[in-house]
C-alpha cells in the first residue's frame, strides 16, 4: 500500500465516498487468504470462504403443508364425500401406496403417500368411526379439494446441486438454516478479522475507578469494542496508553505484531501531549484527511511496520463518541468487509418519510441520528451534538442527508438502520 500525499489544513474535504475508495482499495492489498472450518452452529457473522451447493433436494420428497388428510381429488366430486381412513402417517414415516376411495391421516411434514394427490386440513374435515375392520376410521371431507392443495413439492426450495450460498457473504441465523437444510455440517470461512484497539489520554479512566479532577471516563472503548465484536472481529485490547512518545510507539508495535489492523480513537494531532502521530511516522506511514461528514471531520489512516517485514493496517478516528461511532460504520466497516474477503459495500439506504423540519444543514454530508416514530415517519434526536452520545442509544439508525440539503416534514429522506450497518 503506497502512502497517500497529505493534504494540507487549508486543502479542500474530501468527500466520503472518495476516502472509502482509497481506504478500500488500501486494505485490498491486506485481504485474509487463511480459511477454517467451522462448525454451522457457530457460523453467525462469520464470512464463507466457499460455496455452499445442496447435494439434495429441499424437500427431498412432496410433504404437507399441514395437519389434514391425503386423498385423491377424484374420490371427493362433491362437499360431504365419506372415505375410509386407511393409514396414520406422521412427520419422519413413508406411507403405504393409497388405495382409491380411502384417505390418509398426514401432519406437517410428513412425506405424501404415492397415489394422494391433494391434502385438506382437518379443520374441513369430520372425523367419524370406522365401520369396518382394518379401518382407522372414516373422514367426512367438507370441501372439494384442488390437485396439488397443501403439498410441498420435491425440490419446490432447493434443487438438487443448487449453489445456496455464495462466498462473500456474512453468515446469518437464516444462512445458517439454509446451510442445516440441505446438510452443510460444517463450513469454510475466513479467518476473522483481528483488530488491535488502544486509548491514548492521561484524562481517560475505566467505570468503576473514582474521576479525579479532569478525567472522563472511556466510553469510546467499549463502543468501538462492542461494534468490533458485533462486525463480526477478533477485538484485542491493549488499554489505555499513557500520553508518552516511547509508550505510543511500543503500543502501536505490540498491535501491529498480533493485528491485521489498528484502532485508535482521538490523539492524532499536533498538540504538545498528542503523540500518535509522531509515534506512527517513527514506526510506520500516516495520512491525515478531513472527510466532509457530519459528525466525523478528521480521519487518519496508513500502516505500521512489523517486525517479519509487514505490514499492518491503520486507522485513526476522531475523538468525540458519536463522531467515532458514525465513523466506524461508515468509513471502518467497508475496510473489514474487504479484509475478510466480502464485498465493501454496505446496505443500501431505505427511503422514509421525514417527521421533523431541518433548516439549516451543515454544508458537509450529515447523518443524523433519527429513529421511526408510532405514526411511521422518522423523528430526529433534538440534539445532533458529536459529543451526545445519548443520541445513538436513542436512534435506531442515521439519515443520510447530502451537504447542504435542508429538510421538511413530509420529505423523503435516505434511511440506514444501524443494525444493518453492521452486516
Amino acid at each position: 500500500m503506497s502512502p497517500t500525499p497529505a493534504r494540507s489544513d487549508r486543502s479542500p474535504l474530501m468527500s466520503l465516498d472518495e476516502a472509502v475508495s482509497r481506504l478500500v482499495e488500501g486494505a485490498r492489498a491486506h485481504a485474509i487468504t487463511d480459511t477454517e472450518m467451522v462448525s454451522t452452529f457457530d457460523a453467525l457473522n462469520r464470512v464463507l470462504a466457499e460455496e455452499v451447493r445442496s447435494h439434495l433436494n429441499v424437500p427431498p420428497e412432496d410433504n404437507t403443508e399441514m395437519d389434514g388428510y391425503a386423498l385423491r381429488v377424484a374420490d371427493v366430486p362433491a362437499a360431504g364425500a365419506v372415505l375410509a381412513v386407511s393409514q396414520r402417517v406422521p412427520a419422519g414415516q413413508v406411507g403405504q401406496p393409497l388405495q382409491p376411495g380411502t384417505a390418509a391421516r398426514v401432519f406437517t411434514g410428513a412425506q405424501i403417500p404415492a397415489g394422494a394427490d391433494a391434502v385438506v386440513m382437518q379443520e374441513l374435515c369430520e372425523a367419524l368411526p370406522p365401520e369396518r375392520d382394518g379401518e382407522i376410521g372414516r373422514v367426512r371431507v367438507q370441501a372439494v379439494p384442488s390437485v396439488g392443495q397443501a403439498i410441498r413439492r420435491r425440490g419446490e426450495d432447493v434443487q438438487q446441486g443448487a449453489v445456496v450460498l455464495r462466498p462473500g457473504m456474512r453468515m446469518t441465523p437464516q444462512a445458517m438454516g439454509m446451510a442445516a437444510s440441505v446438510g452443510a455440517g460444517q463450513l469454510r470461512v475466513c479467518r476473522r478479522p483481528r483488530v488491535a484497539l488502544f486509548s491514548t489520554g492521561d484524562e481517560l479512566a475505566m467505570p468503576g475507578e473514582p474521576l479525579k479532577p479532569g478525567a472522563i471516563y472511556n466510553s469510546n472503548r467499549f463502543t468501538l469494542r462492542g461494534l468490533l465484536q458485533a462486525a463480526g472481529c477478533d477485538a484485542i485490547d491493549l488499554g489505555i496508553v499513557p500520553d508518552l512518545l516511547d509508550a505510543t510507539r511500543d503500543a502501536l508495535r505490540r498491535a501491529a505484531a498480533q493485528a491485521d489492523l489498528v484502532l485508535t480513537c482521538g490523539g492524532v494531532s499536533v498538540g504538545d501531549e498528542d503523540h500518535l502521530r509522531p509515534a506512527l511516522q517513527a514506526v510506520g506511514r500516516l495520512d491525515l484527511w478531513s472527510i466532509a461528514i457530519k459528525p466525523g471531520k478528521p480521519l487518519a489512516f496508513g500502516a505500521v511496520r512489523r517486525a517479519d517485514g509487514g505490514e499492518s493496517l491503520y486507522i485513526g478516528l476522531p475523538g468525540n463518541p458519536v463522531s467515532s461511532t458514525v465513523t466506524f460504520l461508515v468509513a471502518v466497516m467497508p475496510v473489514l468487509r474487504v479484509l475478510c474477503g466480502a464485498a465493501p459495500e454496505g446496505p443500501k439506504p431505505i427511503a422514509m418519510t421525514a417527521g421533523f423540519d431541518w433548516p439549516k444543514p451543515n454544508a458537509r454530508r450529515e447523518f443524523l441520528r433519527a429513529r421511526m416514530a408510532a405514526d411511521g415517519r422518522l423523528e430526529l434526536y433534538p440534539n445532533q451534538g458529536s459529543g451526545v452520545l445519548t443520541s445513538m442509544v436513542w436512534a435506531d439508525g442515521l439519515i443520510d442527508n447530502p451537504g447542504g440539503r435542508p429538510i421538511a416534514r413530509g420529505d423523503t429522506v435516505s434511511f440506514l438502520p444501524l443494525g444493518l450497518l453492521l452486516q
